[in-house]
């Protein structure tokens, strides 16, 4: 009976150490394979999910742009860092200058500028009741008003007799001002910290007399500055209005008449302006001169005679007696 029951217990013992066996093993080689399946998981999925992703985000959208609009926007970017000082001269021929000079004043200060100077001459012509008038004006408008005002300004002229800009970059001087303002501000406070201890009045004198050096050096800087920033922030436009010029057909038998006559009398009057210029110069010379110079040779003249009158008479009383 001991016998059987041992054995029975053993049988029991190994049944459930072989089951043990079996349970484990299964779950070991779960746990080996399940790494490499996950990776290839994880690799089959990484499409999908970048998919997912790009598709979540917003596309970004090309917009085709020309060189010229690139060039055009690079040089409006540098040329709001950059100070150029812009000038424009232009002869314009109308039909009106007295009324294209109020036009002009009008676009001028519609686009925040201003007239600096106007100025109008008038010339006779063959035709009296035609003078040719001309007309110069100098407005500044604002830089970055400066092609618009040149277009308007070109747009209202019946032609362009000349036209010239010009542009003058003074960004590098501009920032020299700048960094020789920031170096004498600076020896100034060096000064005024010497100053302070200064101990005798001779070298407090002589601190004195070295800040008003720097303080007129820094005061000539900010004035140059002062100009360059004024020059590049307003451009100036000088425009010279004209009449027409009349077309004078000179070929031709009358036409050459017309001139030698014209000429023979500018020529008469030049002689008669010539011989009046010389007597009105000559009258003071006459007058404080030339006539005391003959009042007093009259005067000696009279003597004289009167001299010989009377020895001519005494001789003859002699002669008588």
């Amino acid at each position: 009976m001991r016998f059987a029951t041992l054995l029975l217990l053993t049988l029991a013992l190994l049944s459930l150490s072989g089951c043990g066996n079996m349970r484990s093993g299964p779950d070991n080689e779960s746990a080996t394979t399940s790494q490499p399946q996950a990776k290839s998981y994880e690799r089959a999925q990484a499409p999908q999910a970048r998919s997912e992703i790009a598709s979540n985000q917003p596309v970004a959208t090309q917009q085709n742009i020309s060189l010229d609009q690139a060039d055009a926007a690079n040089a409006a970017s540098q040329a709001l860092e950059r100070k150029i000082i812009r000038n424009a001269n232009l002869t314009i021929e109308v039909t009106s200058p007295p009324e294209s000079q109020r036009k002009i004043s009008t676009i001028a200060e519609s686009h925040q500028g201003f007239v600096v100077t106007s100025e109008a001459t008038q010339r006779t012509t063959e035709d009296a009741s035609k003078p040719l008038i001309t007309v110069n004006l100098v407005v500044r408008v604002p830089a970055a008003q400066f092609n618009q005002a040149m277009e308007e300004i070109r747009a209202f002229g019946a032609r362009i007799i000349q036209e010239k800009i010009t542009g003058q970059d003074v960004t590098e001087e501009f920032m020299d001002l700048e960094a020789r303002i920031k170096n004498q501000k600076a020896l100034e406070a060096q000064f005024l910290e010497i100053m302070k201890r200064a101990a005798k009045v001779e070298d407090a004198l002589n601190v004195q007399r070295e800040l008003a050096e720097v303080r007129t050096e820094i005061e000539k800087l900010e004035g140059r500055k002062r100009f360059l920033e004024n020059q590049a922030s307003l451009s100036t436009i000088t425009v010279t209005l004209q009449s027409p010029t009349q077309i004078v057909n000179a070929a031709g038998f009358w036409y050459s008449i017309r001139s030698a006559f014209s000429d023979g009398v500018e020529a008469a009057a030049a002689i008669v302006l010539f011989l009046i210029r010389v007597v009105i110069t000559l009258l003071p010379i006459l007058i404080l001169l030339v006539l005391p110079i003959a009042l007093i040779a009259r005067f000696i003249f009279k003597r004289m005679r009167r001299n010989r009158l009377a020895k001519a008479r005494e001789d003859n009383l002699e002669a008588a007696t």
